[in-house]
């Protein structure tokens, strides 16, 4: 028991490190412009049309890094220090959001499962952590009810690693792109890519904590089980 505490330590602690390094940066990347001068609104629209995608809009956010698609009702949700700007951190991030809006219109198959996911995921985040604390209180009269939180959380874990291979494809593409459309050049490819590639350590950091805890409430259900 004592080592998964240290491993859970340990992910809060590099977790927060590699959230530390993703702001240092977003907010270093942010204040190099790219060559063209283009804002990330401008890039999001040159992307998505260039890709042959005319239905999805290019919205406005509030806050900062909360950038995100919305397959929903196909829009792409550009952040403050995003929307408006021209630098290569705005650039990466526009450009890695119109890359999910490409693989929703290609269909791409990480992406449906992750957005099958989304209802069982938002239904079962309010109620998980209640059942679960009520399971290991009673798990020796109604060890159902923990297997049932822990069958729920085990949705979240998957979630989080299904996003993996969508996120990590969705800055392939953008990157991609932004080479192939003279976006960023030999002097500032490099930092879209090395923006992009932070942002992707927060999904697989997110994606272990998730497993240590599921594997924490069966290592509980099982010990209870035995006594």
């Amino acid at each position: 028991m004592i080592g998964y505490w240290i491993l859970f330590g340990a992910i809060a602690v590099i977790s927060y490190l590699v959230q530390a390094n993703l702001k240092n940066k977003f907010e270093r990347y942010s204040k190099i412009p790219t060559e063209n001068g283009m804002t990330g609104r401008e890039i999001a629209l040159k992307m998505l049309h260039d890709n042959g995608i005319y239905d999805v809009q290019v919205t406005h956010t509030p806050g900062m890094l909360t950038d995100h698609y919305n397959p929903m009702n196909k829009t792409v949700n550009l952040s403050e220090g995003v929307y408006a700007s021209n630098s290569v951190a705005a650039a990466a991030v526009a450009a890695h959001e119109c890359g999910h809006a490409v693989q929703h219109a290609r269909a791409y198959a990480p992406l449906r499962l992750r957005s099958a996911l989304v209802p069982i995921v938002q239904f079962s985040s309010g109620i998980v952590p209640w059942i679960l604390l009520i399971g290991m209180l009673t798990l020796q009269v109604f060890k159902g009810l923990m297997l049932l939180g822990i069958i729920l959380f085990a949705m979240t874990t998957l979630f989080s690693f299904v996003t993996l291979p969508v996120e990590i494809d969705a800055s392939r593409r953008a990157l991609a792109w932004l080479n192939s459309a003279g976006i960023t050049t030999v002097r500032t490819h490099d930092k879209a890519t090395d923006a992009l590639r932070s942002a992707a350590y927060t999904y697989v950091i997110a994606a272990l904590s998730s497993l240590a805890t599921l594997l924490y409430y069966v290592m509980i259900y099982l010990g209870g089980r035995r006594e």
